[in-house]
């Protein structure tokens, strides 16, 4: 019986609590809104807090809640100040959010956050909302032209090409001049993880972008760390910048259902003005040609032949949410680009996951993100380095417009004679890559006290890529034809990272703070490659040619089948530490000390020491500045970074195969390598007038690079091919760097605002001692010719050519003193970058117009040189109009020259935007986004190529070129139709 009374107290208890507790909660409702112009504030946060509850505002800016009487809510949304809002006897709570300052805003550094307003070093942040909309494959292309220092080239149009990023100009020789990229605290391999595309007649394939794997939906932002004193947290890879990718986090409030979908129309920006049947009969025949030969009785357009309207589709799905203590967001995407050349194609799958958990009342939080992505590529018979032949674009544009695509027997026409029929190339070609990449990490932060905490961090990258590419028997190309020819090409990554920091944060007295961080971290890079090639096959049939050996007939030939691979082991241990201390909100300093060891470098210099400082002084807290300045800080910085992006030089680690799978050692040892270290200082100062309404920065920088690396090639025969070294002298870049953003009007249904940045560099090789040929130029008969040189007092890969003046009676060349080859004064090198962005908004009617060029550089047109000449259509190769009558009568190649040396100055519309927001009544859907995008729409320019954005790496001996134009692939103008819809 007293058992019996027990329970039914408790329960009664629990019933009458429960009770009670459902009297007290009611429901409050109310409306956000912008303090400014009073418009709705569509997803804003409304949370209880210390509870798991809250709920987000709809299309209207609405909300509703079950809350208790002195409940605490708080409002929050992106960009706006937070607000808490203590619920008493009203039901109904209305708030206005004002905008955030830009001080105020967050930015990512290395191991952690700051605010704007301590930032002493060179760091420009982006948001998402701030990115260029349209068909974009990769990260960096968020970003072209929104950070002053921050030279954004593609290298050609292919989708997912090779993009060249270049923060505050090119400092290296031989090594890598990209930056860091470090995702979501995890930093990523500088090496390429696409497996390289094989020689099937039109040179190797193109590079591909290694951070095609990113879904471009996912990234919420991308701080871009500039000078030495930001980077020198990151060491021996942070001498070319460093670029940090945060990814979307869930919120402590369900965001519901985000869907997101995209049809795109792409065309051709420009193609070449050649010759038609009867002007190329005509033209080829009064260079000595014969009328009846060259006239095939047909009619082609081939360029018409091989491009084609692309159209790409995009869908991006996600989730988010949480409660108290904890939140996640996942995401699902799908993009499948099609190519402005035919049988050129990249799709991407994605899915990625981000959650985040505090435990044991916060003192331990759980972070946790995974990504995968399958990026599958398709790719048309382009390269860089195609040959004088050179690629399907050559043929394209140096085909018979005579000619007809097939037979009457319905077959392709074949011409020989290094003339291809880019249709049947198109048709006997094969070449597609598969990549599976994984990234992920997790890490626990414990929170020792208030002021320490405690993080360990592991993460993982893995990768593997697949290429399959064939030509077959039936296309007559070099010595393929009658044999046929095919690659497997697999390459193997894995990147594993281990971090331990500690962290420590006070406040001191009322306006002042210190906090420092101290850390180790070692990371792993582990490479492995295998490349087998197969020809004299018993078949036509292109995918059995790629994946089943027994198509090949090994009794014909024993060259039919052979093997080649190598492995790497990279390893890379550092000790870390940063403090800062600033000092009644008005001055501060930061110091960082990085000891990095490398196993790529000689053992008596494994280990680099990579120091850096920086102070801030905010005038804006003294009295002698006036008060129209909201902020103005004046920031200086030193620091010495380090650059270990190279092939290697342990032969420990850099081991190949050879066809008899004996391994072979590639390199020379040289114990003495050590690091390239770039010195950098830094002045700079941030402005802000009128709380906000106009505000930038602007820079002065210099920065020298020295103990260049090159590699270096032994004279054969020898037991090694080369040898890694460093080069004494230095390579310089001084520059300055000015940005501005301003709300120009603020109304209630008209708001305007404009962000602009410009840059200006100069680069200088001193001291080197060494004269290095690079830029290789093709064309019939010039075989050996380049037109870059890298030497003392010249900017890198400053031109040195001939010097053309012209024709003479004859229709010859003339040239400058005799034919000298000397430096002629030009550079490829951009000195001055813009961008600039004006947003409008009209009510719900939002516009976004961006524009963008570079200037004071000059382009080698390498497809003007080798297709574009009396020699070539003398030789019955198509050419442009202009070249009949242009007084040119000599038949043989043209020389490399000054003639084909152009400005490449430009001023781009690159992106325009138009969207609208649907008012809805349908309480499902909270909110629907419709828009337009144009890009590439208009280009002001006096180049005569295809597209004045381009970078064909014509290398020599392993160092790279720039601003050389040889058949890269074709720009597109693309037109985007998409939706946003929250549900």
């Amino acid at each position: 019986m007293k058992r019996f009374l027990t329970k039914w107290s408790i329960s009664l208890f629990l019933v009458v609590g429960m009770t009670a507790s459902m009297i007290a909660q009611k429901t409050v409702s109310g409306t956000v809104t912008d303090a400014a112009n009073n418009e709705a504030l569509i997803g804003a946060n409304v949370l209880v807090k210390g509870s798991g509850s809250g709920t987000i505002t709809d299309i209207d800016g609405t909300y509703s809640l079950k809350v208790s009487d002195g409940d605490v809510l708080e409002f929050s949304y992106t960009g706006y100040d937070p607000q808490d809002v203590v619920v008493g006897a009203s039901n109904t709570i209305n708030v206005s959010l004002g905008a955030g300052k830009l001080l105020d805003e967050v930015v990512v550094v290395g191991y952690g956050t700051q605010s704007r307003r301590d930032i002493s070093g060179a760091v420009t942040s982006i948001k998402s909302g701030d990115f260029n909309g349209g068909v974009i494959s990769s990260a960096e292309n968020l970003i072209q032209g929104k950070a002053a220092g921050v030279q954004i080239i593609n290298s050609n149009g292919d989708p997912g090409g090779g993009v060249n990023i270049r923060i505050r100009g090119t400092s290296s020789i031989r090594s890598g001049n990209g930056p860091l990229y470090v995702v979501d605290g995890v930093p990523l391999d500088g090496g390429n993880i696409n497996a390289a595309g094989p020689d099937l007649g039109a040179g190797d394939g193109a590079a591909r972008n290694p951070l095609n794997f990113i879904n471009p939906a996912d990234i919420a932002s991308m701080d871009i760390l500039k000078d030495a004193s930001a980077t020198a947290i990151y060491g021996s890879r942070g001498a070319n910048g460093v670029v940090l990718i945060t990814t979307k986090k869930g919120t402590g409030a369900s965001q519901g259902l985000q869907y997101s979908a995209s049809v795109s129309s792409s065309t051709i920006t420009k193609k070449y003005d050649l010759l038609d049947g009867p002007g190329f009969v005509a033209g080829a025949t009064a260079l000595g040609g014969n009328p009846a030969t060259l006239n095939k009785g047909g009619s082609t357009d081939w360029q018409d032949q091989i491009f084609r309207t692309a159209i790409s589709t995009n869908h991006n799905l996600s989730y988010g949410g949480g409660g108290a203590g904890s939140n996640y967001r996942l995401s699902l995407g799908y993009q499948d680009q099609q190519g402005i050349v035919k049988e050129s194609s990249m799709k991407r799958y994605s899915v990625r996951a981000n959650t985040s958990h505090k435990m044991f009342n916060d003192k331990l939080v759980i972070d946790a993100q995974f990504t995968f992505a399958n990026v599958k590529d398709q790719q048309a018979p382009m390269s860089d380095n195609a040959g004088y032949e050179g690629s399907v674009l050559g043929a394209a544009l140096s085909a018979n417009p005579t000619q007809n695509v097939r037979g009457t027997d319905g077959k392709f026409i074949q011409p020989g004679n290094d003339q291809r029929n880019p249709v049947a190339w198109l048709a006997y070609h094969d070449d597609r890559a598969n990549l599976n990449r994984m990234l992920g990490s997790v890490s626990a932060t414990y929170n020792i006290s208030s002021k320490l905490s405690y993080k360990i961090n592991i993460g993982a990258d893995r990768s593997v890529s697949v290429r399959k590419a064939a030509v077959s028997r039936l296309f007559n190309i070099n010595d393929i034809g009658g044999r046929g020819r095919a690659f497997n090409v697999n390459l193997n990554s894995a990147n594993t990272l281990l971090e331990h920091t500690l962290n420590y944060n006070t406040k001191v007295g009322a306006n002042s703070k210190f906090d420092a961080v101290v850390g180790y971290s070692y990371q792993k890079y582990d490479n492995s490659n295998t490349l087998i090639r197969m020809q004299y096959f018993k078949t036509d049939d292109l995918d059995q040619m790629v994946n089943n050996p027994q198509a090949v007939n090994f009794q014909a030939n024993n060259d039919a089948y052979r093997v080649r691979g190598g492995a790497s082991i990279d390893e890379l241990q550092s000790f870390f530490g940063r403090v800062r201390y600033v000092i009644n909100d008005k001055y501060d300093f930061s110091g960082t000390l990085r000891a990095d060891g490398s196993s790529k470098f000689g053992k008596n210099n494994q280990y680099g020491i990579f120091p850096a400082f920086n102070l801030g002084w905010r005038l804006s807290e003294e009295e002698f500045v006036p008060e129209l300045f909201s902020n103005l800080k004046l920031r200086a910085g030193w620091g010495i970074t380090g650059n270990q992006e190279f092939g290697g030089g342990n032969q420990i680690f850099r081991n190949r195969y050879n066809d008899d799978g004996n391994v072979e050692i590639v390199a020379f040892a040289n114990p003495d390598l050590k690091w390239e270290t770039t010195d950098q200082i830094n002045i700079g100062m941030d402005y802000e007038l009128s709380d906000g309404k106009i505000y930038g920065s602007i820079d002065f920088f210099t920065k020298s690079t020295s103990d260049l690396l090159v590699k270096t090639f032994s004279a054969q025969p020898a037991p090694q091919e080369f040898v890694w070294e460093n080069l004494t002298g230095q390579v310089k870049n001084t520059g300055i760097e000015f940005s501005i953003g301003s709300e120009l009007v603020k109304r209630d249904n008209f708001k305007w605002n404009i962000n602009g940045n410009l840059t200006y560099i100069k680069n200088l090789v001193q001291n080197t001692g060494r004269s290095i040929q690079t830029g290789e130029i093709n064309g019939q008969g010039l075989s050996g010719a380049f037109a870059q040189l890298i030497e003392d007092g010249q900017p890198l890969y400053s031109y040195y050519l001939r010097t053309f003046e012209g024709f003479n009676a004859e229709g010859l060349n003339i040239y400058k003193d005799n034919e000298a080859i000397t430096f002629v004064g030009k550079s490829p090198l951009p000195k001055l970058t813009l961008g600039l962005t004006n947003s409008f908004n009209f009510g719900k009617l939002d516009v976004s117009i961006f524009v963008n060029g570079m200037f004071g550089h000059y382009i080698y047109n390498n497809t003007s040189n080798a297709f574009f000449s009396a020699g070539s259509l003398g030789n019955a190769r198509n050419s442009t109009t202009d070249i009949p009558g242009n007084g040119e009568k000599q038949t043989n190649s043209a020389d490399a020259s000054t003639r084909f040396l152009e400005k490449g100055d430009f001023l781009r519309l690159q992106n325009m935007t138009i969207g609208y927001n649907v008012p809805m009544s349908n309480k499902t859907i909270k909110g629907l986004r419709l828009y337009v995008t144009a890009q590439n729409l208009l280009t002001f320019t006096s180049y005569t190529g295809q597209d004045p954005e381009v970078d064909t790496n014509k290398a020599i001996k392993g160092i790279p070129s720039a601003g050389i134009d040889y058949l890269a692939y074709p720009r597109a103008r693309t037109f985007t139709f998409g939706a946003n819809v929250n549900f």
